[in-house]
C-alpha cells in the first residue's frame, strides 16, 4: 500500500512539473548570429513575388527590397545571391530568361536602395528548381519569385 501511495505521489509530481502556466502562447525566438544568413532569413522576408510572365517589381516587392537593403547595409561585408525562379509553365529556355530578368530586377532595386552592386550576384533557375512542387495556382504563384540568399 505504501508503494502505491509513493508511486501515486511521484506521478502527481511529474504531471505538475510538466504542466504549463496556462498560457497557450508559445514565444519562439530564433537566435542567430547578427549578420549571418540565419539572421537575414529570420528577420527579413527573403523573397519578392512577380505576376505571371512579369519581371517588374510591385509596390509591395519594393517595400520588401527596402527592408532587405536596410539589413544588407547594416552588414556591409555580407554578399548575397539573388535567385530568379519561375513556375513550371512555358519552355525551359523562356523560363531561364524570365528568371534572369526577375533576379536582375530584384538586384537593380537593391542597388537603387543603396546596396553596392558588387556585393550582389544573380542566377536564374527558371522552372528547373521549383520552390513549391505542384501545378496548382498557389504553387505557381509561390514559384514566380526572386529569392535573396545571403552568403
Amino acid at each position: 500500500m505504501k508503494n502505491k501511495i509513493i508511486a501515486l505521489l511521484g506521478a502527481a509530481l511529474l504531471v505538475s512539473a510538466c504542466s504549463d502556466s496556462g498560457s497557450d502562447n508559445m514565444d519562439v525566438t530564433v537566435h542567430a548570429a547578427p549578420g549571418s544568413a540565419a539572421d537575414f532569413k529570420a528577420n527579413r522576408r527573403d523573397r519578392v513575388f512577380f505576376d505571371f510572365n512579369q519581371a517588374t517589381l510591385s509596390a509591395d516587392a519594393k517595400k520588401i527590397s527596402a527592408e532587405q537593403a536596410t539589413w544588407l547595409k547594416t552588414y556591409p561585408a555580407t554578399k548575397a545571391t539573388i535567385e530568379g525562379h519561375c513556375d513550371v509553365r512555358g519552355t525551359a529556355d523562356f523560363n531561364r530568361a524570365l528568371g534572369a530578368k526577375r533576379a536582375a530586377a530584384a538586384k537593380q532595386q537593391l542597388v537603387k536602395d543603396g546596396v553596392a552592386a558588387d556585393r550582389l550576384k544573380t542566377i536564374s533557375y527558371g522552372k528547373d528548381r521549383p520552390l513549391v512542387p505542384g501545378t496548382t495556382d498557389v504553387a505557381h504563384a509561390q514559384n514566380r519569385v526572386a529569392v535573396t540568399v545571403v552568403e
